[in-house]
């Protein structure tokens, strides 16, 4: 046998061994989980679950049809709380984009302020936003209006200096090599450049917000999550229904919305 043969077989027998000890962690660390989660789960009521969920979808029909026409303002709450959310959202990215961009930023620790907007942001979800909001400042729009707002802040601003810091130097020594300001070589050779990024993102952003919104609405930030959530409490399943049906509905709309506006801009 050649020494080439012997170092293969080597390497052959180290890779199987890698891959034996890769899948006895992978199968021990699957039954360790499966433990903890049969160990806290009443395993009756998941027997039972189909059968409860044919029975709540019995107590849904029929419909309460004449409840659709309440649920109008809901529905315009909703939209307004995605829609105002994200426009102050986007609004805010462009300085905090602009700040934590290394090719942008005027100085390093504004830059490290940028980011720690950005982390907090999207460390913490609309929904706990929203709580903290409305006990702030009570039930209501606002609330909602605020806490998508701040979620969206992290999401917008990170891919939007992403798309800074990857675009062409040359365009911006170009336009900067003319005599122009720091500002004007910004608008000119910068924000052309971002500017589908910009687009896209913001148009991204609104269509998870309508979701969002339905949810925010839950912990008081008003909107349908709020009548959903009465509906719940209250045993009402026909409204309930109804309500499934419009956000359904409104979710559908969003995304046919925004990938029609996405093509016509973009």
């Amino acid at each position: 046998m050649s020494s080439n043969d012997y170092n293969w077989q080597l390497k052959g027998i180290s890779r199987v061994l890698k891959e034996l000890l890769f899948w006895a962690a992978g199968i021990w660390l699957f039954i360790y989980c499966w433990n903890i989660l049969s160990a806290r789960t009443m395993w009756p009521f998941v027997y039972d679950g189909a059968e409860q969920a044919s029975k709540l979808l019995f107590r849904m029909f029929p419909p309460n049809w004449p409840y659709f026409f309440e649920l109008l303002r809901p529905i315009w709450d909703t939209i307004t709380i995605a829609t105002i959310g994200t426009l102050a959202a986007v609004i805010f990215s462009l300085f905090v984009a602009y700040l934590a961009a290394e090719n942008t930023t005027p100085h390093p620790t504004l830059r490290y302020f940028a980011l720690l907007i950005i982390v907090t942001s999207r460390s913490v979800s609309s929904l706990i936003w929203a709580i903290i909001l409305v006990i702030i400042l009570g039930p209501g729009v606002l609330a909602g209006i605020i806490a998508i707002s701040f979620r969206s802040i992290g999401f917008v601003s990170k891919l939007l200096y992403e798309s800074i810091e990857e675009i062409d130097k040359n365009q911006v020594e170009a336009v900067a090599a003319t005599g122009a300001s720091k500002f004007s070589t910004l608008i000119y050779s910068v924000v052309p450049q971002v500017f589908p990024t910009f687009i896209g993102t913001s148009i991204y952003r609104w269509d998870i917000n309508i979701r969002e919104s339905t949810v925010v609405g839950l912990v008081g930030a008003r909107g349908i999550g709020l009548q959903l959530n009465e509906a719940i409490l209250g045993l009402k399943w026909p409204d309930a229904i109804i309500i499934f049906m419009m956000i359904l509905s409104l979710v559908l709309f969003s995304e046919f919305f925004s990938a029609r506006i996405r093509k016509i801009i973009i």
